[in-house]
């Protein structure tokens, strides 16, 4: 019987000493209480991809683990559940619930990234999708980044609305990554509607720093994107 046990043993396996640093550099999430194994990261979502039946208390046991490399395979197990195609309605709630509600454990960007797009967005895909709002507004800088990374659910299927309301709430945020979410999923976004980025970086361009208008812009034309650095 798979167990969290099991998945940790699968991941000890793996770890190297020698890979530590190269994998603590990644860690950015503030956490003077996280331990790194020494497993890279993608050598962590086959071993999550395994074990993606692992039951939801389960997961919650292995986000409670203080371990980096832990914690990223509990996300990339829900992140491969919400992508199964014919994932019933109460399952998919149940994801969403988990990964709101333990949040306080998935605190660094690349954890969310991992899992937001398809347990968040594909969630609210046709729903109410206000809790975006209100995670933007959140003082933890992962709910922040949470709120934009989401979106690109929406992006995928051309709907660009949301991403740059969320974005125009963090324009000034502080936290870097919360400002490199904004640079990249507005970025994603204007390759459906590149006027709506044009307008989103014209409106925003005295709150937002000059590396997110760079590399949000980086695909617009020159004139464009000289006329925003003005």
């Amino acid at each position: 019987m798979t167990t969290p046990a099991t998945v940790i043993s699968a991941l000890q396996e793996i770890a190297r000493s020698a890979d530590v640093d190269g994998v603590r550099r990644f860690f950015r999430g503030g956490d003077p209480g996280t331990a790194v194994m020494g497993v890279p990261i993608g050598k962590v979502f086959p071993v999550a991809k395994r074990f993606a039946a692992l039951g939801l208390e389960d997961v919650e046991t292995l986000l409670d683990d203080r371990r980096y490399e832990v914690r990223m395979a509990a996300v990339a197990i829900l992140d491969f559940k919400a992508r199964q195609k014919r994932l019933a309605d109460a399952d998919r709630r149940a994801l969403y619930e988990l990964y709101l509600r333990r949040h306080d454990r998935i605190n660094n960007w690349d954890l969310v990234d991992r899992a937001a797009p398809h347990v968040i967005g594909e969630f609210l895909v046709d729903g109410d999708r206000t809790v975006l709002d209100r995670l933007a507004r959140s003082k933890d800088p992962h709910e922040r980044r949470t709120a934009l990374v989401s979106t690109y659910a929406f992006i995928k299927r051309g709907e660009v609305a949301d991403t740059f309301r969320i974005a125009e709430t963090l324009a000034e945020d502080e936290d870097l990554y919360v400002q490199k979410a904004i640079a990249s999923w507005t970025r994603e976004a204007g390759k459906r509607d590149e006027a709506a980025l044009v307008g989103f970086l014209t409106r925003n361009r005295k709150r937002l720093p000059k590396p997110t208008i760079t590399a949000a812009s980086k695909h617009l034309p020159a004139d464009v994107r000289q006329r925003l650095r003005a």
